[in-house]
């Protein structure tokens, strides 16, 4: 299929992409999956509590099972006694499984992302960017100019050298590669924007 691209100047022109990124099947069912996914498997778990077996300390019945007139007690490790072990408490990382990803399923997910987006005319192409802008004023003109406020732009390498200094400070704006993105940054922003080169390096990594 032919999308459209747009170099800086507004001049309009149409680029050759993959049917089965650009316009495949929108899959909600299998996005919603892997963005739970990956979601479960970031959160971090580094809270961990010692049960009454982890608890070092003498294991010796703390006074004698009847004649007290008080409750029967086991060991000082138990929950109810302050210094004892805590009961249910979080058990750290290593207790967490990771939920599986493979790579079809990152594949797919993010042609549905990618294919919706251009539908709801939320993707745009820019011709590279082969001139260097050093500033954030201008960078700023640009992304104003081109209504990409709230964007995650992916970039070839020379691109990326070229802009990422003047994007870098510029809020609700995400600069990376093809590499270096998933399916949670595609829903997370509003518009996807991607350069001619950029868009030929995800044909050959995804196809």
């Amino acid at each position: 299929m032919k999308i459209e691209k747009v170099n800086l100047d507004g001049k309009k022109a149409s680029i050759e992409v993959l049917d089965k990124i650009f316009s495949a099947k929108i899959n909600k069912k299998l996005v919603s999956s892997v963005l739970y996914k990956t979601i479960s498997n970031f959160k971090g778990r580094h809270g961990k509590t010692k049960q009454q077996n982890e608890i070092t300390g003498s294991t010796s019945k703390i006074y004698a099972q009847k004649g007290t007139g008080g409750a029967r007690h086991a060991s000082r490790k138990a929950p109810i006694f302050v210094g004892g072990g805590v009961a249910h408490g979080p058990k750290g990382q290593l207790a967490y499984k990771k939920r599986k990803l493979n790579k079809s399923e990152k594949r797919l997910s993010i042609a549905s992302l990618i294919s919706e987006k251009s539908k709801l005319k939320n993707l745009i192409i820019f011709s590279d960017f082969n001139t260097q802008i050093k500033k954030t004023k201008e960078m700023n003109k640009i992304i104003k100019k081109f209504e990409i406020t709230n964007s995650l732009i992916i970039l070839d390498k020379q691109s990326r050298d070229n802009i990422e200094k003047s994007v870098r400070n510029i809020p609700n704006i995400k600069i990376t590669d093809v590499s270096h993105f998933s399916a949670f940054d595609i829903v997370k922003y509003k518009k996807v924007v991607f350069t001619e080169t950029s868009v030929k390096e995800l044909e050959k990594r995804y196809s």
